[in-house]
């Protein structure tokens, strides 16, 4: 596990762009991992940026996202869709065909996981995947309790997750209380991982990922476990971290 310190925020998504964009320079055909939340904005903001200076292109990409809330359509602007439509896609030149969400809107949920789920294989699996990390280790929306054997999945929301998230709805009763999430051994399958943590929020959190036995009931502990894996974090989130 290699642990790279950023001064803040920003150097945190500079650092984490150029690894990405490195990675699809190197493999123009690039199965990418990407993430939502706060955490991954300035990521996807150099990646414009580089992007429209003309240091990468996302043509030939293929990315699949963590997850995706139930009960959420496309057109919502809640929904992850919209929110990495908004964000990355629209202002890169990846081929909309190649870009893939789970549809937490399907009629048949069990089905839509295992086609996500196929998906991911018939692409070879995915080179790098972006993560953050929950208050309560969840990884994706892998809640704690989440078996580390899981593949693609519905969750039910643990409430410290609506309540987490309740900042980007009206109100917590409209926060969805499911989500469909790539599981744990679907995310421990990708080739090399990139946390990212910023914010003395989840200081103890990382602490506890590191220095924390690996269980089940701190999901991201699974991540000791994995052979390549980089951390970013700013220097608030690295306050409690013993060395």
């Amino acid at each position: 596990m290699n642990i790279i310190r950023a001064e803040n925020y920003s150097e945190m998504s500079q650092l984490a762009a150029k690894k990405l964009i490195e990675q699809v320079n190197e493999k123009s055909n690039s199965v990418l991992g990407l993430a939502t939340g706060s955490t991954p904005e300035g990521l996807y903001e150099e990646i414009i940026k580089e992007h429209k200076a003309g240091n990468v292109s996302f043509k030939d990409v293929t990315s699949f996202n963590l997850d995706e809330y139930v009960g959420l359509n496309k057109e919502n602007d809640q929904s992850y869709y919209y929110y990495m439509h908004h964000l990355l896609f629209n202002h890169i030149d990846i081929d909309s065909g190649q870009v893939n969400l789970p549809n937490g809107d399907a009629n048949d949920l069990q089905e839509e996981c295992n086609s996500y789920e196929k998906a991911i294989k018939q692409a070879d699996g995915i080179d790098i995947q972006i993560l953050g990390i929950g208050l309560n280790g969840h990884i994706g929306f892998n809640e704690p309790g989440t078996p580390f054997s899981m593949q693609t999945h519905v969750i039910d929301l643990d409430e410290s997750t609506r309540q987490a998230n309740a900042r980007f709805f009206d109100s917590i009763d409209d926060v969805p209380t499911q989500a469909i999430t790539m599981g744990i051994d679907t995310i421990m399958q990708s080739k090399q991982i990139i946390l990212l943590v910023s914010g003395s929020q989840k200081a103890e959190a990382l602490d506890k990922l590191v220095n924390g036995p690996v269980t089940e009931d701190f999901p991201a502990s699974i991540l000791q476990k994995h052979a390549n894996v980089t951390i970013i974090a700013d220097q608030d989130a690295l306050s409690e971290l013993s060395e």
